[in-house]
């Protein structure tokens, strides 16, 4: 039997629905999909004596980003160092958005515009704020030494590329934690007390399981701009231990000469970190609707 035409009607849905979704994925296509096919392609090529990029496929790139130690330590590096910046960040941003919800509403609104104000800021002047708080010379050394402590050395190390970091993604934790938490009902942490737990149980129990979509969603929102960072750890660690973010822009712009199939071979394992910690995000933050 023949499939039966589209009605008038239906044909001036579907075109309708093609027409609104067009911009879209034409602009999908040319910002997204055609750089991502660009980048796999590089991957595969061979680097030419020059910085050029030959016609030669090879799986070399990818040999070197697992068997080099550099870029092996740097992976390492950046990951442990953006999963300590989150589990940071969650310390500290948890008993602060806590603190806000239980807050009278007419300060709920304060709190919640001084948490904002660093995003009126561009990031690379606060940053540069970072280097004046930490340098030898600065409020942070001064208040030391009028303290009849011996000046300390904080800038240009990785102790200050993890205050920036950590500084940098505060607020992308407070906030879906603010309103997960805002979402919660308090009774439950009475009812649990009445049945005999403590604050500590019913905390566990209770509060941290409710709320946990916020606790995942802010901790892939830190995560992921904090592994590929390099601005922080460029200013603040003075570009003494290598990150992933800083190979990368050294292998694209830095290096003499450039080596663009290995920098795209990083970044495709780069996106492929990230992908996992997306479907993370996207399981943590379903379970609420479950």
């Amino acid at each position: 039997m023949a499939a039966k035409s589209l009605d008038p009607p239906q044909r001036s849905d579907r075109l309708r629905t093609w027409l609104l979704l067009g911009p879209g994925l034409i602009y999908l296509l040319i910002f997204f999909a055609l750089p991502l096919v660009v980048i796999v392609l590089y991957s595969f090529l061979t680097p030419g004596p020059r910085g050029n990029v030959e016609w030669v496929f090879t799986f070399n790139n990818y040999i070197t980003l697992f068997t080099g130690d550099l870029y092996l330590s740097a992976y390492w590096r950046s990951i442990w160092s953006s999963l300590l910046t989150t589990f940071v960040c969650l310390l500290i941003g948890y008993p602060l958005a806590l603190f806000i919800v239980r807050s009278p509403p007419r300060w709920r609104v304060v709190l919640l515009f001084l948490i904002l104000i660093p995003f009126w800021t561009n990031f690379l002047v606060r940053t540069y704020a970072w280097m004046i708080i930490l340098a030898n010379n600065g409020l942070l050394n001064g208040l030391i030494q009028a303290l009849g402590m011996p000046r300390q050395t904080l800038l240009n190390t990785e102790g200050a590329t993890l205050v920036g970091l950590i500084y940098g993604e505060l607020p992308f934790m407070i906030l879906p934690l603010y309103a997960a938490l805002d979402r919660f009902d308090f009774n439950l942490m009475e009812a649990a007390a009445d049945l005999g737990a403590n604050r500590w149980q019913a905390f566990l129990r209770v509060m941290l399981p409710q709320t946990m979509p916020g606790v995942v969603a802010g901790s892939v929102l830190v995560f992921i701009p904090t592994v590929g960072q390099f601005v922080v750890s460029d200013l603040l660690g003075g570009a003494k231990v290598d990150y992933l973010g800083n190979i990368l822009q050294r292998l694209f712009q830095r290096s003499n000469p450039p080596n663009w199939p290995l920098g795209s071979a990083m970044a495709i394992v780069f996106m492929f970190v990230l992908t996992v910690a997306i479907i993370i995000y996207f399981r943590g933050t379903t379970e609420e609707d479950r």
